[in-house]
């Protein structure tokens, strides 16, 4: 067998190389390095670290990916010593106590004490008044309990039942009956005595109250009878777990002993409310019988029948020599079955107060609850709401319990507002509905100016009058100006260029006309809609879209006969202007060009497409002696005209924006999931051992963003359950494949018909799959499609009556697009914001009115980016010589610097006049077409192809840079919602090899993006003194940013558990790129490192500063990503704050930060 050689080294520097097997463990390895290494020797208790993550004793040496270079750190530490108590006696039967009790105490009280420690250091500083509870706490209660007054909840400190079992397991006797700490109990209890919301705390009436009467000045709306019940629960959760660190067993005759010696401190609870509680609550408190195992009912709080002392004495214990459960594990359960009843019982209530019609839980009472749960009806809501909860957890770890609906019944919008809110919503995710009124139309008769031909076309499409934007729009292009049109989605913006257009072709025979959009979709889109149109005009007007997806035999048919020519920026950049001698007869007759969708246009790519158009411009002036009328359309922009002006670089432009058209009545839905709460203090500890102790990772395991795509699942369900069209908007790939995938398992249970029915629309599937999509939706064969916001723009597929938004999408102007999708043709609407856990979100969901009073962005772009200019001018160079004199209108004052710089590289020659504003600079460089290797919207040459082995069919196309994330062996690949497992990856042929699969897991790569400066190791500042104050300057580099994949996780869909990591051999993914960065300095680093992770305080620096940067210049948060520290990267990390070019070979954004 093969022997490993392994570096040990320590944090001071010294090292040894041991050798062993690959079988050899972790903890053999530890028993080796005792004998043979010095500081191991010396070091009775040390941790073997690997690439910054801690090794499991039972981890096999051969399971680890080495590298070269690369070794285990030994860290030493030291163990708390442990807590000097005496044997405990925990109740009158102190001579029953096992032995193994008695063993285990002190080791149970240095957990109990480590954790209490912790949770008193977190509490200081946040609120003092709860760091503990002092004499004029305990008076205060005391005299609010006398009164028959409720202690208010922000006011008590929300560890309270640990506290007291703290005192209680600190006090001298350990009882807790002891007088002082049966006051203590009492007290407890009177604070625990509302119905309150297990994730945000406040009391489920009161919720519900607040949503309807906006009264917000009660705190508690629980009538006596159901304080009750949650008052006897918390009695039943405290004593159990009392109990359990007893080694006892919950028993009727312990329980009723309890009860009566409480009933002497004024607690009113009898043996039958427990009974009702296992009544309505069956599931969590349950009765057995003294013969059962209490195992075999682990997910419940179990009380034992005993009839005699004896028999009470034999069941109490719970083994001799059996290990009694861990804090964490008691009091994770505690929390998880308060959770559990407080929702069930809510949901009972709800199901009665509907059944039966009651207004309020004063309508009826605790005799009419238990007789409705006892019917056998209920049974069936019962059952069906636990196969609810076991399919909702398995599909998206959701911590909300769902009822789903099985009904199918036809809903409007506005009443869908109302059925949201009394079912999935009812646990107050509603945090706000805006109700936007619908708008009346301004109609206009046809203008005169407009041909017959035009009339009869419009009324062939069943339009008779024009709203009053469209005629003043048409008009004014008509008379020759240029005109943008910046009304609200939906508004019949394609009209305004479509009649002026075939109105100019229909009357000059040789006229021409170039659309511009920004995606194919939208050209395929228009093109129905113009042959549509044009079916009214007797002149033949060939019409075509020239993209990427055109054959080669269109081509030349369209370059020769078409003359209103469909295309795209990426075309008109590539192919047109490069080989304009092959259009010469369409740009010498250009009168319009038509750009639809200008707000696209803003950032890298609007600064590359206005430079396309300079381009454009400047060859119809000097080439084909044409200057064609410019007509933009844009819905959401707060500076439309400016922002067009500068996009062609046009001198006037007239703003239509007064919007004629009428809208329909919409309500906006601000949905924030209920997550669950951040465990705080004690139980913060808790839980955090918890995660290691099951080896769940605990990036894993804390991840909240499956909650609101579950939300946003059980919403998208809804919708199409009662016909409603929807779409569902995500803000990448991956979440729009998991939002359909949980919404057809919801389906599947509540109405199978429907599954087929929705879809996922996204950048990566083939274009015939595209095409499909887009038919079926618009025919009317799906009701609903989850998309990225490829589906923001303009595609007409029919009408929508709802769309959903999973996180903010980056701009209010985004939301205010993808918001606008529904509601057209004058039918009402309904948009649902759904929101994650970030900070904006949080904002817009805590403030509404910033998110629907707050003003729309603006679009900008910079075209005077010196980088992007020069790369422009060397294809401007090929296509027509530059001339300083007539070339600077075009490009701008940079146009002098930018040729001089294009000389020295080469690229550039001149003719040998004197005159440098009459010499000419024609193109002299290596490439044929440099225009190919100028990608203006980073789009990747290279991708994998995903194939379906069973099928040998293509179901994706994926960009290089993104492959490694979601094709590898043995990686669980998304398509359509459905699984598949990758069985092979080809990477010499760029193929990966899938099959459908059934899986429980999801796979997660395990990656890291390095940014090497080029220069930058000379660039960072030399030690100085802890009195000087380091001079740092920002600066700005080349730099090469390198991804690498070292392995993936395994991860159970239902419990995010870690269910086993892999490793990876992966090529890097490297490009040359653009950088600015800033050092930080040492004394800095040292104030931060007192309280805070420094490598978390940059990585937060990093994306703070990348967020303030649009503010300040013109560009998109897209144009630049910040560097990532990784806190569990113990390799070494600069210590800076840095921002990269995301397009390779950069574009000059980063240059402008500086």
């Amino acid at each position: 067998m093969a022997v490993k050689e392994i570096e040990v080294r320590t944090l001071s520097g010294e090292s040894t190389t041991i050798t062993v097997s690959p079988e050899t463990t972790i903890n053999d390895l530890k028993h080796l390095l005792k004998l043979s290494f010095s500081p191991a020797t010396s070091s009775p208790n040390f941790h073997l670290f690997f690439k910054g993550t801690k090794l499991n004793l039972q981890c096999k040496v051969s399971s680890l990916a080495f590298q070269s270079g690369e070794f285990f750190v030994l860290i030493p530490f030291t163990k708390k010593n442990k807590l000097q108590v005496e044997n405990p006696s925990f109740s009158n039967d102190a001579s029953a106590a096992t032995s193994f009790a008695d063993s285990t105490y002190s080791d149970m009280m240095q957990e109990f004490s480590y954790l209490r420690d912790n949770s008193r250091k977190f509490s200081e500083g946040n609120n003092n008044s709860s760091n503990g509870h002092g004499d004029d706490d305990d008076d205060s209660f005391k005299s609010r309990r006398k009164q028959g007054g409720n202690i208010d909840k922000d006011e008590r400190n929300e560890g309270h039942p640990y506290d007291l079992l703290w005192n209680v397991l600190r006090s001298s006797d350990r009882d807790l009956f002891e007088e002082k700490n049966c006051e203590k109990f009492v007290e407890v209890l009177q604070s625990m005595n509302c119905l309150s919301s297990p994730y945000s705390g406040k009391c489920m009436l009161l919720s519900e109250a607040i949503f309807r009467t906006s009264d917000d000045h009660a705190s508690c709306l629980c009538p006596t009878w159901l304080r009750g019940l949650v008052e006897a629960f918390a009695l039943l959760s405290i004593l159990w777990a009392f109990l359990q660190l007893q080694t006892e067993r919950m028993t009727t005759s312990r329980l009723k002993q309890v009860l009566g010696h409480l009933e002497k401190f004024g607690v009113g609870i009898c043996m039958e409310d427990i009974e009702h509680l296992s009544i309505l609550c069956p599931k969590v408190v349950y009765f057995v019988n003294n013969d059962m195992e209490p195992k075999n009912f682990s997910n419940a709080l179990v009380i034992t029948h005993s009839s005699t002392k004896e028999a009470d004495k034999f069941a109490s214990k719970l083994g001799a020599g059996k290990a009694c459960r861990s804090l964490s594990k008691i009091f994770n359960l505690m929390k998880k079955w308060e959770s559990s009843f407080k929702t069930s019982l809510w949901e009972t209530i709800k199901l009665l107060m509907s059944k039966k019609n009651y207004e309020n839980l004063l309508s009826f009472s605790l005799e009419d609850l238990l007789l409705f749960v006892k019917k056998g009806d209920y049974i069936l809501e019962r059952n069906e709401a636990k196969r609810a909860r076991r399919s909702s957890s398995s599909a998206s770890n959701s911590h909300s319990v769902k009822r789903r609906c099985h009904d199918t019944s036809q809903l409007l919008p506005s009443e869908m507002v109302e059925h949201l809110r009394k079912s999935i919503g009812s646990d107050g995710q509603m945090v706000h509905v805006e109700k936007i009124g619908a708008r009346k139309g301004s109609y206009v008769e046809i203008p005169n100016e407009l041909s017959d031909k035009s009339k009869s076309a419009l009324k062939s499409i069943g339009i008779n009058k024009l709203y009053s934007h469209q005629a003043e729009s048409i008009l004014a292009s008509l008379s020759g100006k240029n005109v943008v049109v910046a009304t609200m989605t939906s508004s019949g913006k394609s009209v305004c260029y479509n009649l002026p257009v075939l109105e100019a072709l229909s009357h000059n025979l040789s006229s021409c006309a170039l659309y511009l959009f920004p995606t194919k979709a939208l050209a395929q889109d228009q093109l129905r809609a113009l042959l549509t149109l044009t079916n009214g005009f007797d002149c033949g007007i060939n019409i075509g879209v020239y993209d990427g997806d055109t054959s080669q035999k269109e081509r030349t048919w369209l370059r020769e006969n078409a003359r209103l020519l469909i295309t795209n920026p990426d075309m008109l950049h590539m192919a047109i202007l490069p080989l304009h001698r092959q259009f010469s007869r369409i740009l010498s007759n250009l009168s319009f060009v038509v750009i639809d969708e200008a707000h696209a246009y803003k950032g890298a790519f609007g600064c590359h497409t206005a430079l396309i158009l300079r381009r454009l411009r400047r060859l119809c002036s000097h080439v084909y002696g044409s200057d064609p009328s410019f007509v933009f359309c844009t819905a959401t922009s707060s500076n439309p005209r400016e922002h067009c002006m500068e996009l062609a670089n046009l001198s006037t432009l007239e703003l239509i924006e007064k919007d004629g058209s009428p809208s329909s009545e919409k309500f906006f839905v601000l949905w924030n999931p209920v997550l669950p709460l951040r465990p705080v203090g004690l139980f913060a500890n808790i839980v955090e051992l918890d995660k290691s102790e099951f080896g769940i990772d605990g990036r894993n395991a804390s991840d909240k963003s499956l909650s609101p795509i579950s939300e946003v699942s059980h919403l998208f369900a809804e919708m199409v359950q009662h016909g409603l069209r929807c779409i569902a908007f995500c803000k990448s790939r991956k979440l729009c494949e998991l939002v359909l995938c949980y919404t057809r398992e919801i389906l599947e249970e509540v109405a199978p018909h429907l599954v087929n029915s929705i879809c996922a629309y996204r950048a990566g599937y083939v274009s015939e799959d595209r095409r499909r999509i887009e038919s079926e939706f618009f025919g009317g064969k799906l009701c609903g499609i989850a998309a990225t916001n490829a589906l923001e723009l303009g595609i007409d597929v029919g009408h929508i009556d709802v769309t959903l938004h999973l996180g903010f999408p980056g701009s209010i102007a985004s939301l205010w697009q993808q918001a606008g999708r529904s509601g057209r043709r004058e039918r009402s609407s309904l948009a649902v914001y759904v929101a994650f856990e970030g900070p904006l979100d949080q904002y817009f969901m805590k403030f509404p009115q910033k998110l629907f009073c707050g003003p729309i962005e603006c679009c900008h772009i910079d075209a005077q980016n010196q980088q992007v200019l020069e790369q422009h001018l060397v294809c401007a160079a090929l296509e027509h010589p530059l001339s300083l004199l007539y070339d600077e209108k075009y490009f701008g004052s940079g146009l002098s610097e930018a040729i001089t710089a294009l000389k020295n590289r080469g690229y550039l020659t001149s003719n040998p006049s004197n005159d440098s504003l009459s010499k000419i600079w024609s193109y002299m460089g290596h490439e044929k077409r440099p225009s190919r290797s100028i990608s203006i919207r980073a789009i990747e040459a290279e991708r994998y192809i995903v194939i379906d082995k069973q099928l040998n069919e293509t179901l994706e196309e994926i960009e290089e840079s993104r492959a490694f994330f979601q094709v590898y062996e043995g990686a669980v690949y998304l398509h359509q919602g459905r699984t598949y497992l990758v069985k092979d990856l080809d990477l010499s042929r760029k193929i990966a090899y899938c099959e459908k699969a059934v899986m429980d897991y999801y796979t997660k790569t395990r990656d890291y993006t390095d940014i090497h400066i080029v220069g930058g190791k000379i660039a960072y500042p030399a030690r100085v003194s802890k009195d000087q104050l380091p001079k740092t300057t920002a600066q700005a580099n080349p730099c090469s940013v390198t991804t690498t994949w070292f392995g993936f996780r395994r991860i159970h869909r239902g419990s995010n558990q870690v269910l086993d990591t892999v490793d990876l051999s992966l090529p890097r993914y490297s490009y040359e790129s653009q950088a600015v960065w800033i050092s930080v300095p040492q004394s800095l680093k040292i104030i931060v490192e007192k309280k805070y992770s420094f490598r978390a305080g940059l990585h937060a620096a990093c994306h703070a500063v990348l967020h303030v940067v649009p503010i300040y210049m013109r560009c998109n948060l897209s144009d630049l990503a910040p560097e990532c520290p990784n806190p569990y990267d113990s390799r070494f990390f600069p210590e800076r704050i840095l921002l990269y070019d995301q397009h390779p070979g950069g574009t000059g954004v980063s240059k402008q930060v500086m």
